[in-house]
């Protein structure tokens, strides 16, 4: 997995504005982008990273609750769907070449691809959770239960994703950034160095993988519950390809890019928020 691609304001100012500005080749070439996110599920994933935003208040000790109808409002701000839209075709422009774009389009645009995205893109926005995790994880209890072999076939899955090492790394890197942008703006006091912090979550990467590895399980479990073994080891197949290996990486880095420079923006936004109780 290559470092996560960091990009500055002025590249994000490009991602929303200079698109206005388009070449007849470059409008080609983003048409093309559009269609990838549409046909592999991706934007519905970038549209789902405004679910987690509940969880940015636990890592300064509060909850989403305590700031009420404010929250909500800074969430959709912040997280707008356009905006982080823009951001992946800025970066997948420069970073997806047409042979991987054709690659993956190819397989997401078969029957056993579009039924996956359709599974995956109902996942990605359930937002009840709790139910999510008890139900995949009741699934996989079933599985070694009656020693299934489809739950070696969802480890394949989840190790062609790179979900275990991207989700790993992501949260690492989006608890930096958040906490940094937090202690700047203010909002909290943060009594050690920015390395400091890196190696207090690198101490803790054990037990965060192998909850990572948990919980990637059940939710694999629970997404692809409808289709058959066979559906399974062929989509474990596509994904283990050398390409769509490149794929899922630049997916990955972009997708986790997002959600850490989303959180920055929170973390200087909740300088102006209060705790509050809606009456």
């Amino acid at each position: 997995m290559t470092a996560l691609i960091r990009h500055s304001a002025f590249l994000l100012m490009t991602a929303l504005v200079g698109l206005v500005f388009l070449t007849p080749a470059r409008a080609a070439n983003l048409d093309r982008l559009e269609a990838f996110l549409e046909v592999t599920g991706f934007d519905v994933a970038l549209e789902s990273i405004r679910l987690s935003a509940e969880n940015a208040p636990n890592m300064i000790g509060l909850e989403a609750d305590d700031f009420g109808s404010e929250w909500t409002r800074l969430v959709e701000d912040v997280f707008d769907t356009e905006q982080m839209h823009g951001m992946a075709l800025e970066i997948l422009s420069q970073t997806l070449d047409d042979d991987l774009l054709t690659h993956a389009v190819d397989f997401y645009a078969s029957d056993l691809g579009q039924r996956l995205v359709v599974a995956e893109n109902a996942s990605h926005m359930k937002e009840d959770e709790d139910l999510k995790t008890e139900s995949g994880e009741a699934i996989v209890a079933g599985l070694v239960r009656i020693g299934s072999p489809r739950l070696e076939e969802l480890k394949r899955l989840n190790k062609a994703t790179g979900s275990e090492d991207a989700s790993v790394r992501a949260i690492q890197e989006v608890q930096v950034r958040f906490l940094m942008a937090a202690a700047s703006a203010g909002v909290i006091e943060l009594r050690m160095e920015e390395a400091d912090l890196r190696e207090s979550l690198k101490a803790q990467e054990g037990e965060l993988r192998r909850g990572m590895q948990m919980a990637g399980l059940s939710g694999s479990a629970y997404t692809y519950q409808a289709f058959s073994h066979a559906d399974i080891t062929a989509y474990a197949d596509a994904l283990e390809h050398p390409k769509m290996q490149r794929v899922y990486e630049l997916m990955n880095a972009v997708q986790f890019e997002i959600m850490a420079n989303r959180y920055e923006a929170v973390a200087q936004r909740m300088q102006s928020l209060q705790p509050s109780q809606d009456l």
